[in-house]
Formats: C-alpha cells, sequence, structure tokens
C-alpha cells in the first residue's frame, strides 16, 4: 500500500502560511471543518511528527471537528440552561476550534490520534496532543482501503487460480472489502479486511448475482492476501449437519491449497440477474424477448412557484418556527444540532444533538467464515464516507437547497462531496380535519407540511437512506430506508440453506439483521432531564368486580428512571411501552405533567439506554466522550472495548451515577430483522424504519392551530364531470 501513503517532508513556509491562511474562523462554533481547514490540519500533522517522531510515512484517516464545550456553544447562541432564564456569564468562554486527526504509520503498522488545535490570533492550527494507539486499536476503514482491497485480490495468484477453476478471469473479479470483526487466528497488529468475492459477466452486469465461494483475508499494510478461507456447505435441513465442521475457524496451515483441494467447489451461478433497465432490454432482445418499462406513469410534479419557505444561513436552517444547525460529519454523515422551536415568540430547545451513532449488521449463518459478517457499518466505515453525491429531481423532488460534504484523504486533503445533504419541502397529507356536520357539513382541513433533510449511503451492496423529517405540530421524524442488493453467498443445486433464503437459483441470502444506534443528546427546556418509562396495563380488578365489572378498564403507570443502574431498558410489546425525556422543573398548565417529548418506534426491535453526561466537556469534546455505543475504535476490536455502552452501564451502575435531573445522553437502539424474499432480488424495494419524537405536555395544546388551511388552486378533477365540496372556507355565520 506504499502506492497512497504520503511521507513525511516539512512542507516550505510559504505554502504552510498559505494554506493556513485560509483555515477562516467559521460562523457557527458547529461548522464542521471546511475543505481548507481539513488540508491545514493535516499539513500541521505532518510538520509536527516529521520534526519530533520518527514516523516516515503516513495514511490520513479521519480529521474531523471536536465538538466545543456544550454549555460554551449554548452561551454563544443564547440559548439558557432553562427556558425563561438568562444566559449564565460563566458559560459565556472563548470557544477554541480544535480538529481531531487518526493517522496510520504506514512503515510500522501503527495507529495514531492527534488533537490540533486553531489560534484564532495567528490562524496556525498547532497539534496538542499525539499518542500512539495501543497494539490492536484499529481507525476505521477509509474508503480508499477498501477499493485497494479489491486491487490486491486481483493480483494475487491464489485467488486467479481459485477463480479460473471456476471459470473467470482476474478481470472478471470484484470484491467487497468488509472489516474482519476480529479472528484470533490473525495477530492482533495487522490492519487485515476479508474480501467477499463477486465476478462479473459483463460490463454492466450485477456481479451479486455471481458470488464465489471463498473469502480472502488480506493485509491492508502489506498489501498481500495471508489467506483463504472456504466456507462450509450443509448436506440436510438441519442445521446440525454439515459436511465439515467449519462452525468453529480452522486452523492455519500455510497452505490454503490444500484445504481447496480437499473440498467440492460451489459452482458460480451464472443466470443474469439483472435490474438496470438497458441491461434487461439487451437480455430479453437475446432471447428474443421484449422488455419495456411501464409506460402508463405520467409525470407528477412537485412546484412552489413562490420558492421554498426555510432559510438558510451556512449550516443554519430555520423553517417556521424550527431552527437547528446541519452538519456533514465522516462517522454519522448527517448530525443536527442545537434543534429549537419558537413557540409564541420563546426559543425553547429540544435536542442539543441528534445523529446516527452506530449501526450493525449482524448475520445469522454459524458456519465458518460468515459469523465475521458483522458489520459496524458507521464505526468500521462511516456513514459520511459512503455517502452518495445527489442529483437533482432522482433523490429528491421540488426545489432543493445542497449542502456540501468533506473528510480526509489519504494524502491529507479534502474529499469533498458536492449535493451531499438534501434540504427540501414535502406535503405530507392531512394534518388535521374535522367536518361538523351540524352547521351543513362544514369542513376545515389542514394539509402537513414537512421540512426534510436527507441523506443516502452506499455501502457495497446496500443502499441506505435517512431521513430526519420536521413537522408542524411539534414532532421530529428519523426514517431509514434500506434498498440495494441483498449480500448473497452461492449454494449448490441441491443444497439447503438452513441459515437463509434461496432467492434465485444458487443464490442464498443469509438471514441477518439491521440495528441502529441513535444518540439523542436532548435539552427539553434545558439540560436538566430525566427519561419516564410508561407502561400500559390493565386494571387490578377482575371482571365483574364492583371496580372492573365489563373488564375493561386499563391504566398507565410511569416509573422515572433514576439510577444508571436501572437505564437500560428493554421495549415491552404486551405493555405498549413508552419512553418520554422530560424537564421536571417546568410543568404543563393542565395535565399537571413536566414538560416532555415522547419516543415512538414504528416497526423493529427496541432497546433504550439512558446515562448522565455530565462529564468535564473538554475532556468529552476531545477525545470524543462518551460518543459511540459500539467504541470510538471499532474495526478488529476484541471483546467489549472500555468505552462503549455496556461497560459505561456498568461503571456508573457501581458508582451509584443519578440520571434524573440531570444532563443525559440516550442511545435508542432499533432495528429490522430480514428474511429475505424472492421479491427482494435482484434489487430490493425500499423496507422503512422509523422513529417519531412526539411533543407531550411540552405545548399549551395542538401548536398546529395557526397553520392554514388553503384550497389548492392547481388541484383539478382527474375526470371531467366530478367536483369537490369546500374545505376550508370560513363560516357563514
Amino acid at each position: 500500500m506504499a502506492n497512497d501513503s504520503v511521507p513525511v517532508a516539512p512542507s516550505t513556509a510559504t505554502a504552510v502560511k498559505q494554506t493556513l491562511e485560509k483555515a477562516a474562523n467559521p460562523a457557527h462554533p458547529l461548522d464542521p471543518l471546511t475543505p481548507d481547514e481539513i488540508l491545514a490540519v493535516s499539513l500541521a500533522v505532518r510538520h509536527y511528527i516529521a520534526e519530533k517522531t520518527p514516523i516516515k510515512a503516513v495514511r490520513f484517516i479521519a480529521n474531523y471537528l471536536v465538538p466545543p464545550p456544550k454549555r460554551a456553544v449554548l452561551a454563544h447562541l443564547g440559548i439558557p440552561l432553562l427556558t425563561g432564564e438568562k444566559v449564565r456569564e460563566e458559560d459565556k468562554v472563548p470557544i477554541v476550534r480544535k480538529a481531531e486527526v487518526d493517522f496510520l504509520d504506514v512503515v510500522a503498522g501503527d495507529a495514531y490520534n492527534a488533537i490540533v488545535a486553531l489560534d484564532s490570533s495567528t490562524g496556525n492550527w498547532a497539534v496538542e496532543t499525539l499518542d500512539k494507539l495501543p497494539e490492536g486499536t484499529q481507525p476505521q476503514l477509509s474508503p480508499g482501503e477498501l477499493l485497494a482491497c479489491e486491487e490486491i485480490i486481483k493480483a494475487d495468484e491464489g485467488v486467479r487460480k481459485l477463480a479460473k477453476e471456476v471459470g473467470f478471469e482476474p478481470e472478471q473479479l470484484f470484491a467487497d472489502g468488509w472489516s474482519i470483526g476480529y479472528d484470533d487466528r490473525f495477530p492482533a497488529k495487522l490492519r487485515i479486511q476479508q474480501a467477499l468475492m463477486f465476478a462479473r459477466l459483463s460490463k454492466d452486469d450485477n456481479l451479486y448475482g455471481h458470488p464465489l465461494d471463498f473469502v480472502p483475508v488480506v493485509d491492508m499494510t502489506s498489501g498481500k492476501v495471508i489467506h483463504i478461507d472456504f466456507p462450509g456447505r450443509y448436506t440436510s435441513a438441519d442445521p446440525a449437519s454439515l459436511s465439515v465442521p467449519t462452525t468453529k475457524p480452522p486452523a492455519l496451515t500455510g497452505s490454503d491449497s490444500v484445504e481447496a483441494a480437499n473440498r467440492s467447489r460451489i459452482p458460480v451461478p451464472m443466470a443474469p440477474q439483472e435490474f438496470l433497465p438497458e441491461v434487461l432490454k439487451e437480455f430479453a432482445e437475446k432471447e428474443g424477448k421484449q422488455w419495456k418499462e411501464r409506460e402508463d406513469i405520467k409525470p407528477l410534479h412537485v412546484i412552489q412557484p413562490e420558492g421554498v419557505s426555510f432559510k438558510m444561513d451556512g449550516h443554519v436552517l430555520e423553517w417556521q418556527k424550527w431552527k437547528m444547525h446541519i452538519s456533514f460529519t465522516q462517522r454519522e454523515g448527517i448530525a443536527l444540532s442545537t434543534i429549537t422551536y419558537n413557540d409564541d415568540g420563546v426559543e425553547r430547545p429540544i435536542f442539543y444533538r441528534l445523529s446516527l451513532a452506530e449501526m450493525v449488521v449482524p448475520y445469522g449463518a454459524p458456519e465458518h467464515p460468515s459469523p465475521r459478517k458483522f458489520a459496524f457499518d458507521s464505526g468500521e466505515y462511516g456513514m459520511g464516507t459512503m455517502a452518495n453525491e445527489l442529483s437533482l429531481g432522482c433523490d429528491c423532488l421540488g426545489q432543493i437547497h445542497y449542502l456540501p460534504g468533506a473528510y480526509v484523504g489519504h494524502d491529507g486533503s479534502a474529499v469533498i462531496i458536492k449535493n451531499v445533504i438534501c434540504i427540501h419541502e414535502e406535503d405530507d397529507g392531512l394534518l388535521w380535519k374535522h367536518t361538523d356536520y351540524r352547521t351543513g357539513g362544514r369542513a376545515y382541513s389542514v394539509r402537513s407540511r414537512r421540512l426534510v433533510v436527507s441523506m443516502v449511503c452506499t455501502l457495497a451492496n446496500y443502499e441506505y437512506i435517512w431521513n430526519y423529517r420536521f413537522y408542524q405540530d411539534g414532532s421530529i421524524e428519523l426514517e431509514v430506508r434500506l434498498t440495494g442488493i441483498l449480500q448473497v453467498v452461492p449454494v449448490g443445486e441441491n443444497d439447503p440453506t438452513p441459515f437463509g433464503v434461496k432467492v434465485a437459483p444458487g443464490i442464498n441470502a443469509q438471514h441477518h439483521q439491521h440495528l441502529f444506534s441513535v444518540r439523542l443528546d436532548p435539552m427539553i427546556d434545558g439540560l436538566s432531564n430525566s427519561v419516564v418509562e410508561t407502561d400500559v396495563v390493565p386494571v387490578p380488578f377482575s371482571t365483574g368486580s364492583d371496580r372492573n365489572f365489563a373488564g375493561n378498564g386499563f391504566v398507565t403507570q410511569d416509573k422515572v428512571i433514576k439510577l444508571a443502574s436501572e437505564g437500560a431498558r428493554d421495549y415491552d410489546l404486551v405493555a405498549d411501552r413508552r419512553w418520554r425525556i422530560v424537564n421536571f422543573a417546568r410543568k404543563h398548565y393542565s395535565t399537571g405533567q413536566p414538560v416532555g417529548y415522547a419516543l415512538a418506534v414504528k416497526g423493529g426491535i427496541t432497546s433504550f439506554h439512558a446515562r448522565e453526561d455530565g462529564w468535564d466537556d473538554e475532556q468529552v469534546g476531545a477525545k470524543g466522550g462518551r460518543m459511540w455505543p459500539a467504541g470510538k475504535y471499532v474495526p478488529q476490536a476484541r471483546g467489549e472495548p472500555a468505552d462503549s455502552v455496556g461497560r459505561w452501564l456498568k461503571e456508573d451502575s457501581e458508582k451509584g451515577v443519578k440520571v434524573e435531573n440531570e444532563d443525559l445522553v440516550v442511545f435508542l437502539t432499533v432495528g429490522l430483522t430480514h428474511i429475505a424474499r424472492p421479491e427482494d432480488w435482484p434489487v430490493m424495494p425500499v423496507d422503512h424504519l422509523r422513529i417519531m419524537f412526539r411533543p407531550n405536555s411540552f405545548f399549551v395544546a395542538n401548536p398546529s392551530l395557526d397553520v392554514p388551511g388553503r384550497k389548492d388552486p392547481k388541484s383539478v378533477p382527474a375526470f371531467a364531470g366530478s367536483e369537490g365540496a369546500s374545505c376550508c372556507a370560513p363560516s357563514s355565520n
């Protein structure tokens, strides 16, 4: 991999000065690093290690903003710690812009972390700390390394031989590089990937339709294939019956060809599995058939003749009563911060930060090496680095505003993704309606409009669509849409698939899950928040009794989560369990309940973790703090990381840490179990997962009463002779 490493040499003073002068202070303390800043930070790191370390060549992996202290940011923006109070003078402290950098010593194979600070008076960045990471600790895999993995396997003679045996040349080979998780057979220090193998029959052929039956393991530092694994085959539908004992990794013999010679190869499925229209048409014509797209779909346009209803000031968005900061991050993709709502002239804080903290896709097949298919897509690769450049009129419809994103390349310069975050408005059907039949059937209808902040990420075969939606009734929704192509393995013609579904002849889509950990940093009317768990339960009186004669009584039972030892909560379907994040310092005038926001998940698995976030803000910012539920450094992590949510809960429980009336961070874990269908192949229609955050005793009443009910003059009958009644006319009385 020396071809993509960067030799360390002090840059000329002139070049450094010119680059540093471009690193301007942003207008907002949470603005992501600009491309110029990324380069300036990288230059500062290179200059430092050239002068003070023996490192000869580096590969940059990450370079991103260190979030400033929360209270300082709130004070800077004029947001008090409790709604209605004044900003405290002691919180008005200078904000120092800092960056965090992960890089590799490509000669020695070691990984390093650096904190770099900007001197606002000179415009110069300087390294504050440089730490060598413990052996076996690996930063996330970069897009460049994933691409390099494919080139390495194509050049390997062992891989070429195995491909040739089933009829493929090196140029037809393709590999999805995956983190290996951890495999105790390999030294902890190695930075390795596993290559999931596919072949292409032609240029635009769907390569996932032709999976191969072996998995090379690649050392990314040496750039070599160091081992090849061969998955076992099942001989009956009974999961206990295997042709070889392959649920346990076999010992390394030093000769992969021996293992290959002693096993039967699984034929590569050769039938076309296409989804692109031009390719489908081409294959149909070869078979003397006709294929064409549907012709009965007429255009449907989203038109806003007077423009959009939102405003942008850099990364700060205002839409009706909402205000927030939108950032692009290398790991999370979209991060929304300082989300507030203008409630009759009072700016009420709701979330300090809202983002995807982690995502994992575990596969359920136990035969080796399938258990290594356990992708932490956020922590191992980064949603930001996998994000698409969006296309106007394709990914988002209507009048669109885009934000760019940037992350660091191997050489320290910025990789820029144009149009990576899409912001637009959508019609969402009816917001509310009522028809009063007593006044001549007068109806009043108000249509719902929502603001959408979205991103699309491609992680090898899968696509994930992230839609953050804001509603006129004060609700927030995170919708995840899943599409793309199933991750598949080859299967013999008569082989059963006890841990998957044969979606096409010779193609096995293994059972798997998609689990998402959403990090909620709430500030419901301030930073003193609590979690209330509510179960719906029947009254404890039997049917026929004086207290519950009809047997229909049910009530809600609240439990305030007071200690960290109570902080890990699971969803209870029978009790229809739900959670609220509340502020006990402010009560609703009518219900007497604390103001709050309720969480609801539509479709999927749910668990809930609450913990206190009263750490020193500078420490949290500088080293990531309790940001990442699976740990900061995920690739090849062995065992449960010390900086993971399970360890945090254990430590806080032992210390008796409070989580009531505190500055909280909440990790909400939701997900889908995917048992594939033939209808998911060869490309998968979107599946949906929705998380709602809805005001509960937060507003006096329905906050959308002032949304105008207007009849759309562009709406006309589809067919002659039909006419609609008036929906929004004022009463004649």
